[in-house]
This record gives structure tokens, sequence and C-alpha cells, in this order.
């Protein structure tokens, strides 16, 4: 026997109406979109009492019934329930009274006879605002506190960095949602991480499934997230179950979305807006019981002016949106960093742990890491695995640093064309030592005194550098 599906929503939907044929109609198109959470109630009189011992996630809810009507049980629920979205099912002669119960307060109104196209929209809108509210509560909630609800779940994201932190605070607070989350941040700062936690935060049954987007193709991309029936291509020779619904139930995280084709982004607005998919060469839809969470470290903002992404999709995405900082704005965590990855390499190495110096900590915590904590784990574990010695040697990260430095950081500024030019212009030549001198204070200049920097710059030790000045302030001594 297969696996049951997951329940969606996560609190049930409670359909309230005298009509038995009405219920189960009701219940066949809610679960036609997916959503299977459901209870069913034929009289009104009995709403308060199911509220009493259950919460449910938003009420459809009839207009005329014997007994307590619509309207009357609308009144008691926006008084001691106003959280639970209410959606008043009337009939085409019930218009106005239909208006009148939006007016006090219902979340929407549909007709009957109830079609599909009309009541998932409405029911799925009506979720997502209580959800969006019971988030921002959390939010406001978290501004007030310092403190996370999970820490246990955030053990991996090594950091006690104050930004870190209020970020975690935000994953706390928008985890248990269905909107989708849009994580942006440089490639290795760990987007993916956050990603996992969000899906442990949710308490969600099913898997956390994650699809790289970069270099697929239109017709890749849908077989990859939708599946294939036999027969749907030449190929075709079986049924393949695609990411979404592997993902039932549980998460979505879709890695390097900006690399996503106009035509996929067409398709990937599509099953955002319906909840729902086609398998390729199918013509059944199925329900998308997934949470989507989306990262990138390109800017989607800058690619919609260029009208290279979708901005519909753009605004879609980005419900909620978490931006991971580069390391080089924590840099707090360097030492923290070090220590964990020199354990880890250890480990992996089986041997014992190297020492290493402050002057390493300072070095590290001067290099503007383009790569992020992935960089910074890669420059560790090659040293470590390398060395021989029970201190690291910081010759070997100088070395290590200069080739691979971001342009423009203060390490790798490259050498000036202006020396050439000077000395063809020169009557008397300069002396090596009014030469060096000067070729010190340059490269002070551009470090803002920075010592260890500027020794980068010269392609000496800090040790040799700190030498030679201490040498010109006594010359200068003497000479006065």
């Amino acid at each position: 026997m297969g696996k049951a599906p997951p329940l969606q929503p996560l609190f049930p939907i409670l359909v309230v109406d005298d009509e038995e044929h009405a219920l189960k109609g009701f219940e066949l198109t809610l679960r036609s979109g997916g959503l299977n959470h459901i209870l069913l109630c034929p009289e009104g009189a009995h709403v308060f009492e199911i509220l009493s011992r259950q919460e449910v996630e938003i009420i459809l809810l009839d207009l005329v019934m014997p007994g307590l009507s619509g309207e009357e049980v609308l009144s008691g629920l926006k008084e001691r329930h106003p959280e639970i979205p209410v959606i008043m099912v009337t009939g085409t002669n019930e218009v106005e009274t239909a208006v009148r119960c939006m007016q006090k307060g219902a979340f929407d109104y549909v007709l009957k006879p109830v079609h599909k196209e009309r009541l998932l929209p409405a029911v799925q809108r009506a979720i997502e605002i209580r959800q969006l509210r019971q988030e921002n509560a959390r939010l406001a909630q978290s501004f007030f506190s310092e403190s996370l609800e999970h820490p246990e779940l955030f053990a991996k994201i090594l950091t006690q960095s104050g930004k870190m932190h209020a970020v975690f605070r935000y994953c706390e607070a928008i985890a248990g949602g269905n909107s989708p989350i849009l994580i942006t941040g440089e490639t290795g700062v760990g987007k993916e991480l956050i990603a996992e936690v969000l899906h442990r935060l949710s308490g969600r049954p099913g898997e956390f499934v994650a699809v790289n987007a970069a270099g697929l193709d239109d017709n890749v991309f849908s077989d990859a997230l939708f599946g294939h029936v036999k027969g749907a291509f030449t190929d075709a020779v079986s049924v393949r179950t695609g990411q979404i619904e592997r993902a039932g139930g549980g998460t979505l995280f879709m890695d390097e979305i900006g690399d996503l084709s106009l035509s996929s982004q067409v398709k990937l607005l599509r099953l955002l807006d319906k909840h729902e998919y086609f398998p390729l060469g199918s013509d059944v839809a199925k329900p998308a019981r997934v949470r989507f969470l989306f990262a990138t470290h390109k800017d989607l903002g800058e690619m919609v002016a260029k009208t290279q992404f979708r901005e519909d999709l753009f605004f879609r995405l980005r419900t909620h949106h978490i931006h991971i900082p580069p390391l080089r704005e924590r840099m707090d965590d360097i030492q923290l960093l070090i220590d964990y990855f020199i354990d880890s390499a250890a480990v992996e190495f089986n041997k014992r742990p190297p020492g290493y110096t402050s002057e390493l900590v300072t070095l590290l915590q001067e290099h503007p890491f383009p790569g992020n904590v992935r960089e910074l784990r890669a420059l560790i574990f090659d040293a470590v695995g390398c060395s021989s010695l029970p201190v690291l040697s910081l010759e070997s990260f100088n070395t290590v640093l200069k080739k691979h430095s971001m342009p423009g950081s203060a390490a790798v500024i490259p050498p000036t064309p202006l020396i050439k030019p000077w000395l063809a212009q020169l009557k008397k030549f300069p002396t090596l030592r009014e030469t060096s001198t000067a070729l010190v204070q340059e490269a002070l200049s551009r470090t803002g005194n920075n010592q260890r920097a500027a020794a980068l710059l010269l392609g000496i030790s800090p040790q040799a550098l700190n030498q030679r000045l201490k040498k010109d302030r006594q010359s200068r001594k003497r000479s006065k």
C-alpha cells in the first residue's frame, strides 16, 4: 500500500452546510485541489462546540440553514474567534445578504452552485492571509526577543553575529507558513543550510528536496519538477515521479533560481498561483502539496530591470525574503569558524589538530572572502591537510590569499604603472633607501596604515615590515 498523502492544510477546513450533498460536493472540490484536511458540519449550532475542542484553518459557512443561520454564526465567530477567516456560501438571490456579511467581517463569499475555479482560489487566499497574520504576529514578538525558540536547529550554522541571529529569529517567525521564501546571498554563505533549517522548523512531515536550476533547459526543468507518464516522449519508457511529488507534504528548495529560462519561469509562476501541475504527457492535474523555497546569489531586481526575469514571478517568489550577510560583514565569526574547521579537518585527515597564531586570525579577518564560509573551509582544510607542523604556517596562507584574493581588496591592488614613467622623468636617480621608503609609505597609505595588508602588498612578512619601520624611526631620531 502507498503512503497516505500528508494533511493539507495543517489545521482542518471546517465546512458548514445543512445539505449532505453540498457537504460532499465541497469535500470533493477541496480534495481535487490538494486540500484534504476537512471537517464537515451539518448544523450551524455545532460550530462553536467544534471550535472549543479543535483549531481550524478557515470556515466555509452556508448562509441559509435551519436553526442558527449563517449570518448569526458569523456574528458569533467575529466576537469569539476573529482570527479565523470565514467564506460565506450563498445562492444568487442572497447576494445582498452576503455583502452585508462581508461588511460584518466575512473574508469572501462564493455562489452556489460552487465551481472549483472560484472556490479553490478563495480558500487558498484565505489560508495565506491567515498564515501571514500569524507570521506577522510572530515577527512582532521576535523584535522584542533576543532568544531563539529552537536554537538546536541552527547548530550547524556557527556564528556569534548579531546579523545572523536576526536572520534566525526571522526564520522562526515565518517557517510555519505556506508562502514562498526567497533566500539571497553571495556564493558560500549557507543558503541551503538556512533552507534546511526552515524545513525542520516548519514541522512538515514530508521530505526536504533540493533542485538546482542552473543549466536546466525548459524540458529538463519540467521533467525534473513535474515528472512524466509512460510514453510522454520517445525515451519515456516508464513513469517518472517529479520532485514536487517526491517532496509531498514537505519542502521543495530550488537553488540558482536566477538561472531559470523565461519559458520555465512562466511554468513556475503558474505552479505558484494554481498550486497544481501536469506531469509531462498527462492532462490530469496533480496538487502541489509542498512549501517552496528559492535561493539565488544574483540580483533578481536588476534582472527584472533588464527583462531577464519576470517581474510578476519576482514578487510572487519573495513573499518573504531572507538575505544572508557575507562573511566579511561578520568577521567576529572568523575565529569560531577557524577552530571548527581545524577540528573537522583533523578528523578527516586523521591527525592531531594543529595550532595557530593570533596573526593568522588577523590575516584572515583582513581578507574579503568572496567565497565566504565555503572559501574559508577550503582554505583551512587545505592547510591542515598539507601541514606536518604543530602550528599552521602563516606564510602558506599569505601565498594562497595572494593568488585568490578578490580584485579591489587591499592585498591585491595591482602594481602601480606609475613607477616607470616616474623614473624616466628623473634627472637624479634616487637611492635604494629612498625608493624603498617611498614604496613602504605608499603601501601604508593604500592600506590605511594596516601593516599586515601593507606587508602583503610589498611581498614581505609583517615582521620584516615592522623591523623596517623601526629602523626608519631610529634613523630619523639620529638625524635630528
